[in-house]
């Protein structure tokens, strides 16, 4: 069982667009809806492939509703905290190379209930069954910038891994923390170790960094470079093609969920990981914010190593 942390999730709108034109009318050739949000996300990726998940999560208003019933669709399991605000709505509009400009609502505030109502809610799941949790996502507005590092503390107390994919201040407030995963993109591990990061080499030194400090396993997203992990007794890099990307929606946290479930049943670093990326990759392929099923992901090729080549350029 995992349970994930959704402190700001949203109903995802993806408009597909034949070109972007600022400032002018742009005509939509598609749109959807999905549920959404990072933490709902991996929890939908797990469902969609089988793994027992619980997304925890705030909701309000006609679009929380719309959330709710999204997710019942899906068939995802969720516990939904009420509110007297209204859950966000978030754009997504896609052009045909893959090109994705986000337009997200800043969410609603949390009175001070709402928001012990929303940990409790997980305290209510910590239990021996309880493989993972993983919090995820920015935060709404006004919310304690150390609810990730609260949530890493409450796991580890009842003896739970703890994972945590965020950007900003709450995972600069998570980290010390030590949470048993991070997953940080290219730009969010510079903004961490407060330098950039042009080869894969430096971006090795700087995941090693936070992994001496207490880490147990860094994974750096990179995009169309793959993804690196790093741990304290491996490293791997792990890298798939996709002909023809669609949306990247949603990839980094299929790449979450990937990794989690292969964890969960016995993988090492590198075959996790390539597990990761295998179904990040194949969420690109899909349309807006959807979760790649089982033929998805067998349709994505991986090539991993645990020699990567450490001049690899990421500037490029």
């Amino acid at each position: 069982m995992i349970v994930t942390l959704t402190p700001n999730p949203s109903i995802d709108r993806t408009v597909s667009v034949p070109a972007l034109e600022h400032g002018e009318v742009n005509r939509a050739s598609d749109s959807r809806i999905d549920p959404g949000g990072k933490g709902i996300n991996v929890a939908r990726a797990l469902a969609t492939n089988g793994t027992e998940a619980l997304a925890v999560l705030p909701s309000g208003g006609p679009e929380g509703h719309l959330l709710q019933a999204l997710l019942r669709r899906s068939g995802t399991a969720y516990t939904a905290v009420p509110i007297a605000g209204t859950t966000r709505m978030n754009i997504a509009v896609i052009e045909p190379d893959g090109t994705t400009t986000k337009l997200n609502e800043p969410g609603p505030t949390l009175s001070a209930d709402e928001f012990d109502a929303l940990l409790a809610t997980v305290d209510n799941h910590l239990d021996p069954d309880l493989r993972w949790i993983v919090g995820c996502g920015s935060l709404t507005p006004g919310m304690p910038e150390g609810i990730y590092a609260d949530l890493v503390r409450r796991g580890h107390a009842h003896g739970i891994k703890v994972a945590i994919d965020s950007s900003g201040a709450p995972f600069t407030a998570a980290v010390p923390a030590g949470p048993d995963l991070i997953k940080p993109n290219h730009e969010e591990l510079e903004e961490l170790v407060g330098r950039p990061l042009h080869t894969l080499a430096e971006v090795g030194e700087a995941a090693r960094t936070l992994v001496d400090g207490g880490i147990e396993t860094v994974i750096v997203s990179l995009g169309k470079h793959g993804a690196l992990l790093v741990n304290a007794v491996a490293v791997a890099h792990a890298i798939a093609h996709v002909a023809h990307p669609v949306s990247t929606v949603g990839a980094g946290d299929s790449l979450v969920a990937g990794y989690l479930r292969a964890v969960c049943r016995g993988a090492g670093p590198r075959e996790a990981l390539a597990t990761g990326v295998a179904w990040g990759a194949a969420a690109v392929s899909l349309p807006g914010s959807r979760m790649p099923g089982p033929d998805d992901i067998a349709a994505i090729t991986v090539t991993s190593t645990d020699t990567p080549d450490l001049t690899l350029s990421l500037t490029d």
